[in-house]
């Protein structure tokens, strides 16, 4: 009975160190990919700290050493604060100013004159319209903006 009983012992605890093993390998593994919920009214600009409530103009980052989310209210802020980081973003990801759907940032157009948080003044959209620009457009225009927040 010992020896059954040492056996069933040895296999728990080899049972249990592959378990292991699976669980640090998987949770090694980072596959964040895509845009993030977004809790509205509670989630903050990593910029100017301003409450992420117009879900027309958001934007979310993922990138930096964690492969990480930063979400901001404006195309404005997630420009100025990217363009102060070491490291470039692995996706940028924007709302549509029509209807709130997640589009590719650098893949987006831009338009300009809309009435954004904090005034930078570009929508996105998915398909050209008239008057829009590309993502470095946009990103050149807002850079040379002179704005008072950080």
């Amino acid at each position: 009975m010992f020896l059954w009983n040492n056996h069933c012992l040895k296999k728990r605890q080899h049972l249990i160190y592959l378990f292991s093993i699976i669980v640090l390998l998987t949770g090694c593994y980072n596959d964040n990919t895509g845009p993030t919920e977004i809790k509205w009214d509670r989630h903050t600009c990593e910029r100017c700290r301003m409450v992420l409530s117009d879900k027309h103009f958001a934007v979310q980052v993922r990138g930096g050493p964690k492969n990480q989310v930063y979400l901001f209210d404006d195309l404005g802020c997630a420009v100025h604060w990217l363009n102060k980081q070491k490291w470039e973003a692995n996706e940028i990801w924007i709302a549509d100013y029509r209807n709130g759907e997640w589009l590719d940032a650098r893949k987006a157009y831009y338009v300009a004159g809309q009435t954004t948080p904090m005034d930078f003044g570009f929508g996105a959209v998915a398909a050209p319209v008239s008057g829009s620009v590309d993502f470095e457009t946009a990103k050149t225009a807002v850079l040379s903006k002179i704005h008072r927040h950080p």
